[in-house]
Formats: structure tokens, sequence, C-alpha cells
């Protein structure tokens, strides 16, 4: 990587998991506008043969992760897992009656996250799945999916998963150094990590995910080398690579360890670099930003079919909306609205014990927010885009070929009238590009850093 680049272009800037980006949604939808958008995503989709999405937050770990940026509650306590998962049976009661469903909501997709899934025993699991699924009828190309952590996830937790076919799992590992873990309060073994990975693929998994992260504290070239030797023999199906973000203005449990126990600047990168390097030579293709997969996986063939798409679960093989979001702190998707719950555990359950959506900021995306956002999501997953020139003729949108510019002079794009192309040089500043599309970043840069480095 040229080091001039990196020092030019290394700056605060968002993930692109979502535009508008959370920090500068401005215009949060009522229960009942939010209701009504999504049931709008809801018949456009059934119009379209497909089903839509759930996905449900578990927050709860029973240690804190320090690198972690989730909505998490630390516990020990499993006595809160039932009262839990009662709150969140009864917050999708209260979508299908204020949707009017009177059949079965077609359902493509299931998602479960956190926190820790497996936190819940097998029992609670299957409740939990149960009283989702008794009230939805998959669709034939349905995909349910699961985080868990592989320090406490036991076979009798992917048996249960397996009973619901649920096919893809995703393993967090982040590094296996020992110094490393020990600073990051991540601590397990390969033995750990093989074992959960045999097991699930002895269950009928046929997709696994693997989530590493470079730029940890005291994280060195060697570690990260050691790390994927041991990853690669593992062979997961796809592997996602995510920098580490500090925020520890914003996550306190980050205070553990200062930035002089980062590795930072030139040397940060190039742990991407070198890994990169090691995963290519394992026949891992790069996909999008941070991710890896083999060629047989359902990403690569998205990546190279056209119809890759990334949502706020990071990449996925295909556009599934909407996104209907049940649990503390989880974020819908209706495409036209987002909407996000209660970020307070008390106050989730209050609201949903009261009988309401409990809906805690969101955001109706208005015509200008659409157009960007189709754009920054074609740089995303396809790394081009490509607009109807009249598009780009009112205010902020009518900047952007200018704005896009001096990205081109550095060799990071190709630019026409009407698209722009991310050249190899240019996908290490992938979020830099986006953000030349960003209109509420450019009009209001945030007063404080809310924001990870860009590089």
């Amino acid at each position: 990587m040229n080091s001039d680049f990196f020092k030019k272009y290394n700056v605060p800037g968002p993930r692109y998991t979502s535009y508008p980006t959370v920090p500068y949604w401005d215009h949060s939808p009522t229960a009942e506008e939010w209701i009504h958008e999504l049931k709008n995503a809801i018949t456009i989709a059934s119009a379209q043969g497909t089903g839509a999405a759930i996905y449900i937050h578990v927050p709860f770990c029973e240690s804190l992760c320090t690198y972690c940026g989730c909505n998490t509650r630390i516990t020990r306590n499993h006595g809160v897992s039932e009262p839990y998962i009662d709150t969140v049976l009864k917050e999708f009661t209260l979508y299908r009656e204020k949707l009017g469903l009177t059949q079965k909501l077609k359902l493509s997709e299931m998602h479960l996250g956190g926190g820790t899934p497996t936190f819940l025993t097998p029992a609670e699991l299957t409740k939990l799945l149960s009283g989702i699924l008794e009230h939805c009828e998959l669709t034939d190309d349905y995909e349910l999916s699961v985080e868990v952590d592989p320090r406490v996830t036991s076979e009798a937790h992917l048996e249960a998963l397996a009973r619901f076919h649920f096919k893809r799992i995703s393993l967090g590992i982040q590094d296996f150094d020992p110094k490393v873990q020990d600073i990051v309060h991540r601590v397990q073994s390969v033995a750990q990590v093989q074992n959960i990975t045999e097991l699930a693929r002895k269950h009928g998994f046929t997709s696994i995910n693997y989530d590493l992260i470079y730029g940890l504290p005291f994280q060195t070239l060697h570690s990260v080398e050691d790390t994927i030797a041991k990853v690669i023999l593992l062979k997961p199906d796809r592997i996602a690579f995510y920098a580490y973000a500090h925020v520890p203005w914003i996550k306190p449990g980050q205070r553990r360890f200062t930035e002089d126990d980062l590795p930072n600047g030139d040397q940060k990168r190039s742990l991407y670099e070198r890994g990169r390097e090691l995963l290519e030579q394992a026949s891992y293709c790069e996909i999008g930003m941070d991710h890896f997969a083999l060629k047989t996986d359902s990403l690569y063939i998205a990546s190279e079919a056209g119809y890759l798409h990334r949502n706020f679960m990071g990449y996925t093989a295909r556009n599934v909306n909407p996104i209907i979001a049940l649990g503390v702190s989880a974020i819908a998707d209706a495409w036209t609205a987002f909407a996000q719950n209660e970020k307070l555990l008390e106050t989730y359950v209050e609201r949903v014990n009261q009988s309401e959506i409990p809906i805690y900021r969101g955001h109706l995306l208005n015509q200008e927010d659409l157009v960007i956002r189709t754009q920054i999501l074609n740089l995303m997953t396809k790394m081009k885009t490509v607009w109807d020139p009249q598009a780009l003729q009112d205010g902020f949108l009518a900047e952007v070929p200018e704005k896009l510019k001096e990205l081109e002079r550095d060799g990071l794009i190709r630019l026409s009238k009407n698209s722009c192309e991310v050249t190899e040089e240019g996908r290490a500043f992938l979020r830099n590009i986006c953000m030349a599309f960003d209109a509420r970043l450019t009009r209001k840069a945030p007063e404080t850093r809310l924001f990870s480095q860009t590089v």
C-alpha cells in the first residue's frame, strides 16, 4: 500500500452497513409509520415471491470481550433467559397483530446474533425458535444462521439448532495468540474451535464462518500469521477479517489497554495485507470489504454473479428485505425505513409488556437518501456503481462527481460520466470512496468521534 495514501485517507469514517448511518438518523418513524413501511415491504417481497428475514438479538454474555462493540449484558445468572425469551415472543406477537397477518409470515432468513445466542440452553433455544417458527412459512430457499461462542457452545446446542434446519454458523475467533487473548479477555483454544467446527459439520451445517480481527492490542505479524495458519487447517467456508475499532469513548471496556498497546499506522495495515496474502494463497477469495470465502461458498458465488448484499449483519449472499428485528437494540430494515429497538434491556421489556413496538430510534429515508443508499450499496458489494445523470443534478448529489475527482487522480477509482469503479488499489480505501457520496456526513461532520479509522 502507498504509505502516503494511508496517511492521507486513514481518517474516521463509517463502515456503511446502512445508509444513512445510524448517527445521522434524524427522522424517526412513529410506530404507526414504521408498521406502514414494514407492511409495504412485506407486500413487495410477497409479490416478488420472496419472504422476509428475522433478526433476533440475544444480549447475554458470561464475560466481556473488550474489543466488542455490540450491545451486551454481562451476567452469569442464567435465570434472565426465560423472561427474555418470553418478551421476544411477545414482541413478535405484537408485530403479527399490528401487521394484520392472518396467515403465517413467509420467511426466507433468520439470524440469531448477540451477545451470545448459545448463552441460552438448548431447551431455551428450542422454546424461542419454535415460538417464532410456528408462525412462519419457510420459503424453499430459506437460510437460518447463528453466531456462537465456542467456549460456551455444546453439541446439544448444535443438535437443537440442527432440528430447526440451521445450516450457517459463525464462530468468534479473533486471534489465537495467548497474549492477545488475555488482554481482550477472550481465551479459547484451537481445540475448542476445532471441536465446535467438526460437530457443526457433523450435524449438517454447510457454511461455517470464522470472525478474525486485526489491529488488536499486542498483535504482531507473527501472531497473525500463526492464527491464520491454524484457521486454514480448519478450513472454514468463509472468514470475516475485520479491523479492530478502537472507540473507548463509546465502549469503556476498551480502556483495559491503551493506544500504545495497539499496532497503528502502517503496522496495522501490514497485518491485513499479510493476512490477505495468506488467505488468498489458501484459495480464499476477497469479497467486498473485510471478507473472504472459498469458491464453493455462496458468498463467493453471489459476488461473482453480482447479487452480493450488505446490511447490519455484514455481507450476505442475497438481499432479503424486510428485516424484522426482535430483541433489545435490534435494528430492522424495510429499505425505506430503519427502526432500532430500545437499547436498555429494562426499557425494552417494559415497553413490550405495555404492548408497544419498542422503537428507540429510526429513520424514514427521503428520496436523496434512497439514491445515495443504492450508490453506496453498489460500491460496497460490486466495487462499481452506475447512476442516471439526472439523479445527480440536485443539491449535494450534483457535487459528487467533483468530490470523486481527487480519488480518481490518486488511482483509487475509474470515473466516467455516469459511473465509478473501484480499482484494485482502491479496495483498501473503499470506506473513503463511499464517504464521497455521503451527504449527511458532509453536511454535518460529527462534533465528537463517532467512527473508527477507515484503513
